[in-house]
């Protein structure tokens, strides 16, 4: 897949941008809060739904504007999309593909981006949702419609909390919020399709990780993931350790129909749904141990970018879109040499790659084919510069 063009309307602090894309590496250089990262969140956002830097839309909204536009036109071979996403400050968001509206939903069915930023050390060292966040954006993008599942998935905990909370304001203990029963088979019915996708992902990305990172690092640490389930026992979100051994759906359902059975007293002590995926961890170890606070900076980094050129790897062997578009927002500068000729190696074998930086020099010489300036929300031609 190639972004041939990206058009933006009150995105961030661009009041009007059109920017035309090549195959292949694009640089963008300015100097820090000129915008460059404003440009690859648009991409990425029509492939994932969200930010990697806000967990709402509405900074994404120009200052004064109600309602931000992304558009971009994406070549897929020899066939041409164009997708249109309105952005709205309060309300729904809209979609067009085409010119035809469609829901936002369907958006990562034309789009696939994956992108890599200093933020993405939260993954590896920060607290469990980080890593939630980043394998169920993969999983959309593997399979949009688990954007629906995982949509679902919420609105069913945040309604079974409610009723949680609402029980404990009135005294109500154990069997007698029967009600509770009806949440309880929807939970399970949708959180053991999330568990379900999540471990088979985690097998798909062993492999891939563990390439990618010999490849990064130049050495074999022996990276590991697994998730750590919180049906199984324990609560992974509290640091509590628990099996993650491969299960097949009707076990998975069982085990947690007993763990909300064995946790409905402390679930009502407390007004919180302490079982199902949104509590699980996925744990990522190197050479034996949690890299979480085990792993040196540049191991940390390492996993980190493994990590994203695995997913890239992975959507470039079941996508039928080609490859994704890999965008490394300023992420040369944080490392050293070595790993810098290591990732763009990598990442010079994609079909298109976005790079950020502040210093056009961080940027090894094979991935600076186009170079575009940007300025305080402005786009500079060469003319301009």
């Amino acid at each position: 897949m190639i972004v041939e063009q990206l058009g933006l309307v009150d995105f961030r602090n661009y009041t009007v941008a059109d920017l035309s894309l090549h195959p292949g590496p694009n640089v963008f250089v300015g100097r820090n809060g000129q915008g460059k990262t404003n440009l690859v969140e648009a991409v990425a956002y029509l492939a994932t739904l969200g930010s990697h830097r806000v967990s709402s839309d509405a900074p994404m909204v120009r200052d004064g504007a109600e309602a931000a536009i992304v558009r971009a036109r994406l070549a897929h071979g020899d066939r041409r999309v164009l997708l249109e996403l309105q952005l709205n400050r309060s309300g729904s968001n809209k979609a067009r593909v085409n010119g035809s509206a469609v829901r936002t939903a369907e958006l990562p069915r034309y789009a696939q981006v994956v992108l890599f930023a200093p933020e993405d050390l939260q993954i590896v060292r920060g607290d469990p949702s980080a890593r939630r966040r980043f394998a169920d954006a993969l999983l959309i993008q593997r399979a949009p419609r688990l954007a629906g599942v995982l949509a679902d998935y919420d609105r069913v905990l945040r309604q079974r909390g409610a009723l949680l909370k609402s029980a404990r304001a009135r005294g109500i203990r154990g069997d007698a919020l029967s009600t509770l029963d009806v949440w309880d088979d929807k939970l399970v019915a949708l959180g053991t399709e999330v568990i379900q996708a999540r471990l088979a992902l985690a097998a798909d990305l062993s492999e891939p990780v563990a390439a990618a990172y010999t490849a990064i690092a130049g050495a074999d640490h022996e990276p590991r993931l697994e998730w750590a389930l919180s049906v199984r026992g324990g609560d992974p979100e509290e640091g509590e350790s628990s099996s993650s051994d491969a299960a097949e759906p009707a076990s998975i359902a069982d085990q947690f129909r007993a763990a909300l059975a064995a946790r409905r007293s402390a679930e009502l002590e407390r007004g919180l749904t302490l079982v199902g995926p949104h509590r699980d961890d996925l744990v990522l170890r190197v050479r034996g141990l949690p890299v979480r606070g085990y792993a040196s900076h540049g191991e940390s980094w390492s996993v980190a970018l493994a990590l994203r050129l695995a997913s890239a790897e992975l959507l470039r062997a079941e996508s039928r879109l080609g490859d994704p578009v890999l965008i490394l927002d300023d992420v040369f500068a944080e490392l050293d040499a070595g790993r810098r000729a290591r990732l763009a190696e990598l990442a010079g074998g994609y079909e298109q790659v976005i790079v950020t930086s502040a210093v056009e020099e961080d940027v090894p010489d094979g991935l600076r084919a186009h170079v575009v300036r940007v300025e305080a929300g402005r786009i500079l031609e060469d003319a301009d510069v």
